[in-house]
């Protein structure tokens, strides 16, 4: 497999988060994003969407967005599981991965980011003001939503799940922005538990080929 992607993009940070569980080895493809390489031919000849995450089979076969990626991955390898074996738990976990995949990421990413600065002209501390308030709206419905269940190390039991491979990215950007995660307790104390875990520290940019300080 070849995992197209970019260190800092926090769709391709839960693909790696997921691969890592698994135990599934991977090329490491990097696409600098950032400097807009997702835009040229030699990408986007092989990614319709011109995004990353990519994730090429061993066939050829190509698979894009990150949630269907992941979802793939669990099927293709069940063990250890992403998703819970009871469909009330599996609804669960996606409502949760769905708050940071659905709710917070697609206005906060980097080409909205760049559209508010570049086409809309908004200030650097501005466009900061609202990435910061939407990734603290949405983390506060998270909160409330993990507030509704049983107490679990993770997200959503005592395994890591999907919600698990959402959660960390959305806090590592987060707090790139210097986000308010105060009063998040549940969430936090999942992502923590998530940190002390090695797949994600394998995961995490840092670590990443192309990474960047």
């Amino acid at each position: 497999m070849k995992l197209y992607n970019y260190f800092r993009s926090s769709a391709s940070f839960r693909v790696r988060i997921a691969l890592a569980l698994k135990g599934i080895a991977y090329d490491y493809v990097p696409v600098h994003i950032a400097r807009g390489d997702h835009k040229l031919p030699a990408f986007t000849d092989k990614a319709v969407e011109g995004l990353v995450p990519l994730l090429e089979l061993d066939d050829g076969t190509r698979l894009t967005q990150s949630m269907a990626i992941i979802e793939y991955l669990d099927e293709l390898q069940p063990a250890p599981a992403l998703l819970p074996a009871d469909a009330l738990g599996r609804a669960r976990v996606r409502a949760l991965s769905q708050i940071v995949a659905c709710e917070i990421h697609p206005i906060n990413n980097l080409r909205v980011l760049k559209y508010l600065t570049r086409e809309l002209k908004v200030e650097e501390e501005p466009k900061n003001v609202w990435y910061r308030h939407w990734v603290r709206a949405g983390l506060e419905s998270f909160e409330r939503q993990l507030e509704q269940q049983p107490a679990s190390t993770y997200c959503f039991g005592d395994t890591p799940t999907m919600a698990d491979c959402c959660l960390v990215p959305q806090i590592f950007n987060g707090q790139r922005f210097k986000t308010d995660f105060s009063g998040l307790t549940r969430t936090m104390a999942a992502f923590e538990a998530c940190m002390a875990h090695p797949a994600f520290q394998q995961a995490q940019p840092s670590a990443c080929p192309d990474a960047e300080a």
